[in-house]
């Protein structure tokens, strides 16, 4: 089993953090080597799941946002969490075009950019103590040689 590379960051949920949280996830999953769409697909999916802390998580309040970061083999771990006020439905909540404070005239697409952009997404929530989003992304391009071999051997079974 390969060995994790990790990494967690705290920060205010203040709205210039945002584009900090970006540049240090692009910095982090950099040892990955990832092609320039992969790491524009990190960013904005840690940027909708930042935002949702602020915005949402936080509202016209200041608290702590926790980003927790893992690199093990290809795979890219990021986990954003806040201590705000949570999410009474999660589900409801990741329907497109859902949003919590329409007078902000959001557009209710957080959720479903993290999952088109990210591989897998998991969010837990209880009202009250806060989110946790969980994202994961498998990073570059597949060996053609070991894409061969696992074809030719799957055919000789």
């Amino acid at each position: 089993m390969k060995e994790a590379n990790t990494m967690l960051l705290e920060f205010e949920s203040r709205s210039q953090n945002e584009s900090f949280a970006r540049t240090v996830i692009a910095a982090f999953a950099a040892s990955l080597d990832p092609t320039i769409e992969e790491l524009a697909d990190i960013k904005t999916a840690v940027s909708e799941a930042v935002t949702n802390c602020i915005i949402h998580g936080y509202a016209d309040n200041i608290g702590i946002i926790a980003m927790r970061c893992s690199i093990c083999g290809n795979e890219l771990t990021v986990e954003i969490e806040d201590k705000g006020v949570g999410i009474e439905n999660v589900e409801k909540a990741m329907e497109p075009l859902y949003t919590s404070r329409p007078e902000l005239e959001r557009s209710g697409m957080g959720f479903s950019f993290m999952e088109a952009f990210m591989d897998d997404l998991e969010v837990e929530s209880e009202p009250g103590r806060g989110t946790l989003v969980r994202m994961k992304k498998r990073l570059g391009k597949p060996d053609p040689l070991k894409e061969y071999a696992k074809e030719t051997a799957l055919k000789g079974q």
